[in-house]
């Protein structure tokens, strides 16, 4: 957890444009990093809408075979590479426009993908203010999975079995993410009060679902049509848990009310991730956390330019930059998500037997 005692951050540093960071932005502009890259898009789009088409093209060719499994694991990823489209698209990183951003966005979050667009839009606005801020970041509430001790120890039931060893589980559960997103998206648009063209989303999510469904259904057996379906949802889930969750997951806590400054605030709190082209194509530019935080509306062509810039300035003005490798990434997630589950113990153990006792 970050203390606001002994640092920098003691300091009433909470407007961006009173901190180095408006230094920063500067360097930024000036180098048109904050331009757009319309034409990176388009071509990502075009891509990912080939791979897909010639994953329905292989499904029809492959008929009644359980090699229909693998063109699900390929939709999922497609799909998924849709919903970083998306989530750029509700930054205001592809068009200029605010309006031509949305619409781009609910064309490809609900009609695509299939999730509510001002959901996400919700959602992740909130966590962008107040990354990893205790009882302010939408993203480390309790869901099925604790990521603060004080969840962790209030969890009952098979969820306080579950929290014992989520670190373990965590990647398994993330089967059901797909699920999950879309069950959070219906529920908003449906329950929500004041949610902005209500009536198109729930149509778009509608066709997009019932849709699909009806049309697996039409062309498979029934055993083969769930299967199939389970196989799409749980590749999407993993893939989209799998390239957020390295982001934050294990890093310091902002306790409620703490001033930190704009600039430390986003970067103490996230995590890049090395790999290269590889790891820029798969992860959808997530890899640049930092970068990510620090200037929302950036395309993903400029993080990289940016990141030399960004991790520069913080080895100058002494700000820890983390930036590890994906997968030790991962290690220090499932580390971290153990001993947050480690409060969810029986209070009625007893130290001596634990002590004693088999460890798996």
């Amino acid at each position: 957890m970050i203390s606001t005692a002994g640092r920098r951050g003691d300091r009433d540093r909470v407007d961006p444009a009173q901190s180095g960071f408006a230094r920063l932005s500067r360097q930024i502009k000036a180098e048109g990093l904050l331009d757009r890259f319309v034409g990176f898009y388009v071509r990502k789009a075009v891509f990912w809408a080939l791979v897909g088409g010639a994953a329905v093209a292989a499904s029809v060719a492959l008929g009644d075979s359980w090699w229909q499994l693998a063109v699900a694991a390929v939709l999922g990823i497609v799909l998924t590479q849709f919903a970083f489209m998306a989530h750029e698209a509700s930054h205001r990183q592809i068009f200029r426009s605010g309006p031509a951003n949305d619409w781009a966005g609910l064309f490809l979050a609900n009609l695509v993908v299939g999730i509510s667009y001002s959901w996400w839009m919700n959602k992740h606005t909130r966590h962008h203010g107040n990354p990893n801020v205790i009882g302010r970041d939408p993203d480390i509430e309790k869901d099925t999975i604790s990521f603060l001790e004080e969840d962790a120890a209030q969890s009952r039931g098979l969820v306080r079995l579950i929290t014992r060893k989520q670190g373990y589980l965590f990647f398994p559960l993330l089967l059901l993410e797909g699920i999950n997103l879309h069950v959070h998206g219906i529920r908003h648009v449906v329950a929500k009060q004041g949610v902005k063209r209500r009536w198109l989303e729930i149509t778009l999510i509608a066709v997009r679902l019932v849709g699909v469904v009806a049309l697996v259904f039409w062309a498979f057996p029934p055993l083969l049509a769930v299967a199939f379906l389970l196989v799409q949802l749980g590749v999407f889930g993993v893939y989209m848990g799998a390239s957020f969750a390295p982001n934050h997951k294990g890093m310091p806590l902002i306790p409620r009310g703490a001033r930190v400054d704009f600039l430390e605030r986003q970067v103490l709190t996230s995590r890049n991730i090395r790999g290269g082209r590889l790891i820029d194509a798969s992860m959808g530019g997530l890899n640049y956390q930092i970068e990510h935080h620090l200037f929302p509306s950036m395309a993903r062509p400029a993080l990289a330019r940016t990141q030399q810039i960004v991790r520069e300035y913080c080895r100058e003005n002494d700000i820890p930059y983390t930036e590890t490798g994906l997968f030790q990434s991962y290690g220090i997630v499932i580390d971290y998500l153990n001993r947050v589950g480690l409060a969810a113990r029986d209070p009625f153990d007893c130290p001596m037997v634990s002590a004693y006792r088999r460890r798996d």
